[in-house]
């Protein structure tokens, strides 16, 4: 399965940028490949691409993590590279989906003067 969160603002490389990520559904690993239009109307809708490509890897017990809200984890992709973190944030009523914040770890593929573009979503499996 892929896990997959939207971040409206895409990731930033400036450690001090926090930004949202709301947890969608897992999709099949056949998705990985995916680019295209999903009908308006339909969950997603909207255009839909590949972002970048990579592998990653845990920083600690994946399931661990994930249940205590504080996930960490490094990238080594076409894009984004080095540690970054997933911090849950405290459910609120009405809140129909989990949401985190997605940040990048102090290190060599840091960059405290610029942010990313805007790319809506991050799929990893």
């Amino acid at each position: 399965m892929l896990k997959s969160c939207a971040v409206p603002k895409g990731p930033s490389l400036n450690p001090d940028d926090k930004r949202l990520a709301v947890e969608t559904e897992d999709y099949p690993l056949e998705y990985i490949d995916f680019e295209g239009v999903i009908p308006e109307g339909e969950y997603g809708g909207g255009p839909m691409i590949v972002w970048d490509r990579g592998v990653w890897a845990p920083m600690d017990d994946i399931d661990k993590s994930l249940a205590s809200g504080s996930f960490k984890f490094r990238l080594a992709g076409e894009k984004l590279n080095g540690g970054w973190m997933l911090a849950r944030l405290k459910q609120k009523p009405g809140d129909s989906k989990t949401n985190w914040l997605l940040f990048k770890e102090r290190d060599p593929a840091a960059d405290a003067g610029r942010g990313m573009p805007v790319c809506g979503w991050i799929i990893c499996s």
